[in-house]
């Protein structure tokens, strides 16, 4: 029937055995991403070290900037590795879903995590060709495209806050550079026993003021 411009039925039990496929190897993928921004963080920090010897600050805040990027494109691929696990979550309950009803479901919760998942440069081509895949299957719908930059993260990628910088730099020069996080505030608690501001006061005869004269009214 292919040569005739129409192409047998997949099984869906084998799509699904294929898509599962192609996630664990992006997993394994961003596995090695992982430990290899780790590694290179490491180099980083003893430069940074060293430069704290000479007391080169300005050499310093910018290695501290490194550090942050690397930390923050970490903690991006792992937010990614929960999405492609959260797909793979899903084609197993697609499979016991198959053996019952006989076909794949639709799944927003797939929906959402391909949609979060195409926006990611590391695996972006899988997940655009894979989504294209599961909209012919009927588990997914037509997905909005979004594999554009968000601009807020590339800003804050660029120009790292002052205070996550000092924090950094605290960290690895051990205190020599840089300021420590500031304590946490202290418990509300502690704020209501030393008694009513004078904000507070005001308010209060404000309000016994209004009662007084709804008395003299009534």
């Amino acid at each position: 029937m292919g040569l005739f411009g129409k192409s047998p039925q997949r099984n869906p039990k084998d799509m699904v055995t294929e898509w599962n496929h192609k996630l664990r190897k992006e997993g394994y993928q961003l596995d090695r991403q992982i430990t290899a921004i780790k590694r290179e963080e490491e180099k980083v920090k003893r430069s940074l070290k060293e430069a704290a010897k000479k007391d080169d600050k300005d050499t310093c805040t910018i290695l501290a900037k490194e550090i942050l990027r690397a930390r923050k494109a970490v903690n991006k691929i792992y937010t990614s590795k929960a999405h492609l696990n959260s797909v793979m979550l899903q084609m197993k309950n697609q499979l016991a879903t198959l053996r019952v009803a006989g076909s794949l479901q639709k799944s927003t919760e797939v929906m959402q995590a391909m949609q979060s998942l195409i926006r990611i440069p590391e695996v972006a081509h899988t997940m655009q060709e894979m989504s294209k895949e599961m909209m012919k299957a009927g588990i997914i719908e037509e997905m909005l495209d979004e594999t554009f930059e968000d601009i807020e993260d590339t800003e804050e990628m660029e120009e790292a806050a002052q205070s996550e910088v000092d924090k950094v730099l605290f960290e690895i020069t051990e205190g020599k550079i840089g300021e420590a996080p500031l304590p946490p505030s202290e418990p509300a608690e502690r704020v209501k026993e030393a008694g009513p501001s004078v904000e507070e006061e005001d308010e209060t005869e404000l309000e016994d003021m209004q009662t007084r004269l709804a008395a003299l009214k009534s």
